[in-house]
């Protein structure tokens, strides 16, 4: 069954190369980021691996936590972290799930019987501190995906779960934000008292609070 947002991401137990997790007791009150690759020892795994690797301190700077999967053993995903090492210059500073048998794959949907029905696509789950799902990418496994997007959907999540404002297209962090519509006039000028420019009366544009 596919997994939408507002969900409680499902919890497993699953062995990983750094251990055997509880995934809720592991992800705790941290934001987390879940995401598949088709297989190991693969081109395009390979650069996302060392990609994500690399933003280590910037998943942490925003208390997030991360974690890849594919349907290899953890002796594999072991093995094949000197190739990203030996490639991409970084090896996973993250851990990644031995799901062989594919219990968690098939619990989060991640196989798709028309795209592979033995690899995962390139599913990424973006899971809130109260467990709940907040994001959901899918991506085909010809194509790599954009880490850079992730972490700007995770700012814009961050920001709007505290403050009555919405992202507007291409947004990044600093940039003008969006009054939401259920806050009257005189509720936002509370939270705005420097005002803000009215372009419709639905389309309030404020400085990023």
């Amino acid at each position: 069954m596919a997994i939408r947002l507002g969900d409680i991401a499902p919890d497993f137990t699953a062995d990983t190369t750094e251990g055997t997790i509880s995934f809720h007791e592991w992800k705790g009150d941290s934001w987390a980021v879940l995401f598949s690759h088709p297989k190991d020892f693969t081109p395009v795994c390979t650069t996302e691996l060392g990609y994500t690797a690399r933003l280590a301190e910037q998943f942490a700077a925003r208390n997030v936590k991360v974690i890849g999967l594919s349907c290899d053993t953890v002796e594999d995903h072991i093995a094949w972290s000197q190739d990203i090492e030996d490639t991409q210059g970084i090896s996973p500073n993250f851990p990644m799930i031995g799901d062989a048998d594919r219990a968690v794959a098939d619990l989060y949907d991640m196989i798709h019987p028309n795209a592979s029905d033995t690899m995962t696509v390139r599913s990424v789950f973006v899971i809130g501190p109260d467990n709940a799902v907040k994001l959901t990418i899918t991506y085909p496994a010809s194509t790599g995906r954009n880490f850079d997007e992730v972490l700007r959907v995770i700012d814009s999540l961050q920001l709007t779960a505290t403050k009555k404002v919405a992202t507007p297209v291409n947004w990044q962090h600093g940039d003008d934000v969006i009054i939401v519509p259920a806050l009257s006039n005189d509720e936002a000028a509370e939270l705005f008292p420097d005002g803000w420019d009215e372009q419709k009366p639905y389309l309030r544009v404020v400085s990023q609070p």
